[in-house]
């Protein structure tokens, strides 16, 4: 009898060169699909809820796969981590319906982009947030975010050259929060993500920030729909998928 399995996933993503099997190099997926065949006897094809880029980090990714295996749960998730590297763990394992698909039935994903600011860098936080030393305005930064609420074309906070069919995409909510020692979040949660779209918009709010751009102009960058017009890509270090929701 043919079984869906779904994955809660965390991982560090400083290793790898992202989620999605690559010709050459380690990628999550690679050792997770590599993992499971010693612990199912088969070749396992895993999707995940959706790729994230070289040096992304992952909370709660979610990935499915289809296995004859008769293992249970418990057994499975605790084989998975004895066998996986520690910058990879199984957070969750559950049995779902076969009609379920991690990319296809999600609803929402929640990612959070992580600065440090202050003059002095962190040891802890070098791999986990962008520091930038220069203070920023929190304020004005706050203020332009508001404009990503709703549904846009997000053609301006895309990699160029990404292969997809429409950049429309709805923003559920966008928030920054301020932490300790110098610690801001910026947490957002949408129907789906283009290409580096959070990254884009992070290091686009980061000129609001540092004063290179208003709030009103952060707006009209979106609405030009124009890539070029936009700030840098923050860098990847920064971001976590925190939540996928169903």
């Amino acid at each position: 009898m043919m079984r869906t399995i779904k994955l809660t996933i965390e991982y560090d993503g400083t290793n790898y060169l992202g989620w999605q099997v690559q010709p050459k190099g380690p990628t999550i997926q690679r050792v997770l699909e590599e993992t499971l065949k010693k612990i199912t006897g088969e070749e396992v094809r895993l999707i995940g809820s959706g790729r994230t880029d070289a040096g992304v980090h992952a909370f709660g990714q979610v990935a499915h796969f289809k296995t004859h295996s008769k293992i249970s749960l418990h057994s499975m998730a605790r084989a998975l981590n004895s066998l996986l590297p520690p910058d990879i763990v199984i957070r969750r394992v559950r049995e779902v319906d076969e009609n379920f698909h991690a990319r296809k039935s999600c609803k929402s994903k929640i990612y959070e982009y992580r600065i440090l600011n202050r003059n002095l860098r962190s040891a802890f936080y070098n791999k986990y947030a962008w520091h930038i030393p220069q203070k920023l305005n929190l304020k004005e930064m706050k203020e332009a975010t508001r404009y990503l609420i709703g549904e846009h074309d997000f053609s301006s906070f895309r990699s160029v050259g990404t292969p997809t069919q429409t950049a429309t995409r709805k923003v559920i909510r966008a928030e920054w929060k301020k932490g300790r020692d110098g610690l801001l979040y910026f947490e957002i949660e949408a129907n789906g993500f283009l290409k580096q779209m959070v990254r884009a918009m992070v290091g686009t709010l980061v000129e609001v920030g540092r004063g290179r751009l208003s709030p009103e102009e952060f707006q009209e960058i979106l609405q030009s729909k124009d890539r070029r017009k936009a700030g840098p890509t923050a860098p990847a270090h920064g971001l976590l998928l925190k939540e996928v929701k169903y």
